[in-house]
């Protein structure tokens, strides 16, 4: 397997997101953020690690660009932090905040690198987050806003768009769970959340579709091969309901299909108690592409215990099955089977895998990371892609997570995800086995 097995047009490329590379928390005019703040909570990312300086790619950025060409990609995807531009989530606009991202974008074109740029990758203004942040309805206006500016001022150079980055991990984990910022739990806010940020991906392909000519729209969805533990009844069920809100709760309303309530009576609850969410026109929009984000599958068993969804995940470790350093099962005929589930939509046009990776216990010795089981781990889910494809999926692109070692979220910078190693004290990058892998994969006829 070559990448030139994928077709000369298929697009590749790795990807970032702001919070998680560019440091400069602080300052050049940027407010803070909801993960600024989430990260001072004790106890909410390990070891008490924080974004601050992040990779500093906000200062590197020249660097860093230069790596993706180096490694031999053609796409840097990279998302623009919102309290950057805008420091308190409108109004004001940060012109230091504006020309970095001119910078970083002219820096993409210079090297004839593609970029890919997505609005809305977890970064809150933590300003909004004092109005009810994604539980409130007024986000949508602030987001439209946001997206507003961002099409106006980088749309005569930026043509490929994804409006939101994972909406189900923002909502669950940070306002329903309140493991991730802002740290919000319970089903209402969940499903506040949900509404608003379903509202929003649709608004947000609008507005780039009005303002950017020859646009390139995509929004992205993290999905999970879903498995029962058994075939009986019971675990049957509890499988489909944790489907519903892994994988269908909000691509099926970009599609004109509204939300899975059929499938699970809470959705239906919750659906006559938000008359907003009838609203199926609003939450609809026709996107150029769809991004997959895959990283695991999980197997579900009956659990009459857990509240509400009575669902819960069998360990991949409790099942003896190869997993990476965060516990994620490694299985590429997984990968293979949710490309087709998601293929199966007859109103999607095409399909990008917008993220896909893992991380290991790399060590940095003599300059050299050996990270065998990552290469191993993309050789796998890259030939189950392939086969997806040749059986006529229509999959266009596929982006590596991630170009370099980050903050990853509440892991902090404990699980590392990166084709280059990063020193987090000298901000030193170091290529890994697995980045000349990909250099080697790239350029093969």
């Amino acid at each position: 397997m070559k990448a030139a097995d994928f077709g000369a047009d298929f697009l590749w490329g790795v990807a970032t997101a702001a919070a998680q590379i560019e440091g400069a928390a602080t300052t050049h005019g940027k407010g803070p953020s909801i993960w600024d703040t989430f990260a001072k909570r004790t106890g909410k990312v390990k070891k008490g690690h924080h974004p601050e300086i992040a990779c500093n790619f906000y200062q590197q950025y020249k660097d860093d660009i230069a790596l993706v060409k180096i490694l031999g990609f053609k796409v840097f995807r990279f998302s623009i932090s919102w309290s950057r531009i805008l420091p308190l989530g409108k109004g004001l606009v940060n012109e230091e905040g504006i020309n970095f991202y001119h910078n970083v974008i002219d820096e993409c074109l210079a090297n004839e690198i593609i970029p890919y740029v997505t609005l809305y990758h977890w970064d809150l203004p933590e300003a909004l987050a004092k109005n009810g942040g994604w539980t409130s309805y007024s986000v949508n206006a602030d987001f439209n806003e946001f997206v507003m500016l961002c099409a106006k001022t980088y749309g005569n150079k930026v043509k490929n768009w994804i409006v939101i980055n994972e909406p189900f991990g923002f909502t669950s984990l940070g306002y329903m769970l309140g493991v991730h910022a802002p740290g919000e739990t319970g089903l209402t806010n969940f499903f506040a959340a949900v509404q608003h940020a379903t509202i929003a991906q649709a608004d947000g392909g609008r507005i780039l579709r009005s303002e950017v000519s020859h646009a390139n729209i995509g929004t992205t969805f993290s999905c999970s091969e879903i498995i029962p533990y058994t075939q009986n009844a019971a675990d049957l069920l509890a499988a489909k309901r944790v489907d519903c809100l892994m994988n269908r709760l909000f691509i099926e309303p970009a599609l004109g299909m509204g939300f899975p309530t059929a499938d699970w009576d809470v959705l239906e609850k919750f659906t006559v108690s938000h008359s907003a969410w009838r609203h199926k026109e609003r939450m609809t929009f026709d996107f150029d592409f769809i991004g997959l984000q895959n990283y695991f599958p999980l197997v579900i068993k009956f659990n009459a215990f857990i509240p509400v969804i009575q669902a819960w995940e069998v360990k991949a470790k409790n099942r003896k099955k190869a997993h990476t350093a965060m516990g994620w099962e490694i299985n590429a005929d997984s990968f293979y089977n949710i490309i087709k589930q998601f293929a199966a939509y007859p109103n999607i046009k095409n399909l990008m895998i917008t993220e896909n990776g893992a991380a290991f216990n790399d060590k940095l010795i003599d300059n050299y990371v050996q990270d065998n089981e990552r290469i191993d781990y993309f050789s796998s889910y890259l030939k189950a892609m392939l086969k997806a494809k040749n059986e006529g999926v229509n999959i266009t692109g596929y982006m590596a997570w991630t170009l370099m070692d980050n903050f990853e979220w509440a892991e902090g910078y404990q699980a590392r995800f990166g084709l280059v190693h990063t020193d987090f004290k000298t901000q030193q990058r170091t290529i890994k086995d697995s980045g000349y892998w990909w250099k080697s994969f790239l350029e093969q006829e």
